[in-house]
């Protein structure tokens, strides 16, 4: 949604803005890769940058691979006063967003970090040069602001050494990887980024988007933005079914996963297939000792965003009981279009420590801050 802030009153705020909240997506950007990126990165990589840009796999070799509804997919009022691009000015930031909803802890989650491209040791590179960033440009900036450590996940060797890097710390508290990869997420090759993840006690943040160079369908490119939106879910289904059937979480019991921008009423209908099916299936299966169920709600977390407004506030309320209060963490996705803002935001009455728990108290408690 976009929202005017500088003409909203207290009496627009409900109970929930005035908590104190946890934003487990915002999406940092820099104002110039050339200042801000370019002291990170080895002159090699500069010089490559210049000559070939940032090459993804996908077949969409300029510009987004849909319009946007907005220009750079943001909210109007979200471009900084002293220019540059929205969520590229951390001053403004705090004012404009982290001041005004009260955010005591918000997870930076970069999109354009090199993750994705053709040539992986350039991604490598410029993964650990944005890693660099974030702690130059934003937590050593506000002490609100924790980084994610992005992954060039295609290569895992790589992103185990970006793992080993940054353990233990604090200005990270999780991995970060978008869900689209080049092969199902469950598949050997990403093992060892799973079991280094566990070992260093970080969550791995798993983003909608991504670029595996294969369509976000199972079909086929689709025309439209929205097709590509609604598609975020599919994804995530097939992230998750890949996860649980390959044996990942029986292999790593101590990887924990957060599922990032793509909804979550998807996934009670999801899991009751899967157990379902498994119940028929298990001779090919034996490594899944347990119903698909099971894992999904002892490893996976999911952000809010975009979050649900079914017509009846019963089902919604449904659905998150089944999924569990305590696996929800709720984000804005600021400073993106369909930002959620928490003073609208539709939630089902529940008691105050629920409610508490939901806007900050279960960011806290994944990532070891209280």
């Amino acid at each position: 949604m976009n929202v005017k802030t500088e003409t909203r009153t207290s009496v627009d705020v409900n109970q929930s803005a005035k908590l104190a909240i946890a934003d487990c997506d915002i999406h940092p950007s820099p104002k110039s890769v050339e200042k801000e990126i370019y002291p990170y990165l080895e002159k090699r990589w500069q010089k490559h940058n210049e000559t070939y840009g940032l090459l993804l796999r996908q077949p969409y070799q300029n510009g987004p691979a849909y319009p946007k509804g907005q220009p750079d997919a943001s909210r109007r009022d979200a471009y900084p006063p002293e220019g540059g691009r929205p969520g590229s000015d951390v001053k403004f930031m705090g004012e404009h967003h982290l001041d005004l909803h009260n955010v005591k802890l918000g997870v930076l989650n970069p999109l354009k970090s090199g993750q994705g491209l053709q040539n992986i040791d350039f991604a490598a590179a410029y993964c650990r040069a944005v890693n660099d960033w974030q702690i130059s440009h934003w937590t050593s900036q506000d002490a609100r602001l924790k980084g994610s450590v992005c992954l060039p996940y295609e290569d895992a060797a790589l992103s185990v050494s970006e793992i080993e890097r940054r353990a233990g710390d604090p200005n990270y508290v999780q991995a970060f990887m978008l869900i689209r990869t080049s092969e199902p997420m469950g598949q050997r090759r990403y093992w060892p980024i799973y079991e280094a993840c566990a070992a260093a006690n970080l969550p791995l943040a798993v983003h909608a988007f991504g670029f595996g160079g294969t369509p976000s369908t199972s079909s086929g490119w689709p025309s439209y933005y929205i097709e590509d939106m609604v598609a975020h879910a599919q994804s995530a289904q097939a992230m998750l079914m890949s996860l649980v059937m390959e044996g990942v979480f029986e292999r790593t019991p101590g990887l924990k996963i957060v599922v990032v921008e793509a909804g979550f009423a998807w996934l009670p209908p999801l899991a009751w297939r899967l157990d379902r099916i498994w119940e028929k299936n298990r001779d090919e299966l034996p490594h899944v000792k347990r119903p698909p169920s099971e894992y999904i709600r002892d490893h996976v977390w999911l952000t809010t965003q975009p979050f649900e407004e079914p017509d009846r506030r019963s089902h919604l309320k449904d659905t998150m009981e089944w999924i569990g209060w305590d696996k929800l963490l709720f984000a804005t996705d600021y400073p993106h279009w369909d930002f959620d803002d928490p003073a609208r935001l539709p939630l089902p009455k529940v008691d105050d420590a629920t409610r508490e728990n939901f806007f900050l108290g279960n960011a806290l408690d994944l990532y070891g801050l209280r």
